[in-house]
């Protein structure tokens, strides 16, 4: 069996063949254009399967979404204005109906979390967080060995857990949201604030490695309150493991120790018992294995 996978983000659309083992035969991307509409989207999306049903048999299409997405009827659930025009668009529907072929969609940070299950991070464990960090904080809960995606399909925004009464406007129309002081937006303005457009992340995160006093002072201030946020978390769910993903990820074990030693010391003793932070192993591939993975479990 070989699938056709898509990741609809709203910067770029990933896409591949994938096999029923989770071998990923291909993979490319191209720029979403999100500034067009949910439904431009979706068309260029039956564009991308047209390629992959040129080159492979491909048996069945999964796609990976931003959004709040109701995973039984593959529709967009809400999405934010990167997406403009996105809530309501029947995503299923309109894939399938162009390609003739069973089509699953599921949200994008879900899709993260069982990719990682299935073959990276969480291989194996039962009870943990997916926590991608990036424009936003996107969560995922992977509770008993299962996605728990709530009552209406929108279980997991961890990003708009409240951080700070009173603080710093959301996108979600609430002030003080996680995700405004602990994504790596959040921390690319900080660092702008500082230094100004001439230092970026990169150049930033190499300055912290040179022990820069500047730069180590607003790195200390993100980890603290990405941690604050994660501490919540891990007291509420009791998790064994939290995947980080996203981006900025690239920094690799200097972050993922940074975030454990500021974290662990946090947490009550049966809390952080056997607690594990780890990175996420696929990167951006993360999302076509889930995805993949998402529709044989629903076959």
């Amino acid at each position: 069996m070989l699938l056709g996978v898509i990741d609809i983000g709203g910067t770029s659309i990933k896409y591949g063949a994938v096999n029923k083992m989770g071998k990923l035969l291909y993979n490319g991307a191209v720029p979403t254009e999100a500034h067009l509409g949910g439904l431009e989207v979706v068309r260029k999306v039956n564009q991308l399967c047209e390629k992959l049903m040129d080159a492979y048999e491909i048996e069945g299409i999964s796609i990976s979404s931003a959004g709040q997405i109701d995973s039984v009827s593959g529709t967009v659930v809400f999405a934010t204005d990167n997406i403009p025009g996105y809530t309501g668009v029947p995503v299923e529907d309109m894939v399938s109906n162009h390609t003739g072929l069973s089509v699953k969609v599921e949200n994008d940070v879900n899709c993260t979390a069982l990719g990682e299950y299935w073959q990276g991070a969480a291989f194996g464990v039962n009870n943990f967080l997916c926590v991608t960090i990036g424009t936003g904080i996107g969560g995922a809960l992977f509770l008993h060995g299962k996605l728990y995606t709530g009552t209406h399909f929108s279980a997991g925004e961890l990003g708009h857990i409240h951080l700070y009464p009173d603080g710093k406007p959301c996108t979600c129309g609430n002030y003080g949201c996680f995700e405004r002081y602990a994504s790596s937006s959040a921390l690319d303005e900080m660092v702008t604030s500082e230094f100004g457009s001439e230092v970026d992340l990169k150049l930033f995160f190499s300055l912290v490695r040179q022990g820069d006093a500047v730069s180590l002072k607003i790195f200390d201030r993100w980890i603290g309150d990405l941690t604050t946020g994660l501490r919540s978390l891990v007291h509420i769910f009791n998790p064994e493991l939290i995947v980080i993903g996203g981006g900025i990820t690239a920094q690799g074990e200097f972050l993922r120790s940074a975030i454990e030693d500021s974290l662990l010391p946090q947490t009550m003793p049966n809390h952080r018992h056997s607690l594990q932070v780890k990175l996420a192993e696929h990167d951006n591939q993360a999302n076509l294995l889930g995805a993949a993975k998402h529709y044989l479990m629903t076959q």
